[in-house]
């Protein structure tokens, strides 16, 4: 079975991974994939950690898509138009609290539209 895919950008490594962490240990399915950070480690972000975050946690169902701040909102799109990845959407909800959300409902099985709109209507 496959679960739509929650992907985490942050600045910071420590932070995507913290969150992972955190959802991991109620979640246990469903694809989580940190993008934190920079190629380096460092703090930024980046398109390429970001692509291939999507690419593991897309299992053909899909994948949403939460940024902490700033220029990880733009690298997310940037990432998403130049995989030209339909089945993914970039969420306007807090990272810790919409990723959360989106786990939950991708774990009961639900497509993707429907844990986004469980998203959007908590966070909207």
């Amino acid at each position: 079975m496959s679960y739509v895919g929650v992907v985490l950008i942050s600045h910071s490594p420590k932070v995507a991974e913290g969150i992972q962490d955190m959802i991991r240990q109620v979640i246990k399915d469903v694809p989580i994939e940190a993008a934190g950070g920079t190629d380096e480690n460092e703090i930024g972000t980046s398109i390429d950690k970001i692509q291939q975050a999507i690419n593991r946690a897309n299992e053909g169902q899909g994948a949403v898509v939460f940024y902490d701040i700033g220029s990880a909102k733009m690298n997310a799109e940037m990432a998403v138009e130049m995989s030209q990845a339909e089945d993914v959407k970039v969420m306007e909800a807090p990272l810790v609290e919409g990723s959360y959300v989106a786990a939950v409902e991708s774990g009961m099985d639900k497509d993707k539209e429907s844990v986004a709109a469980a998203v959007e209507k908590e966070f909207g």
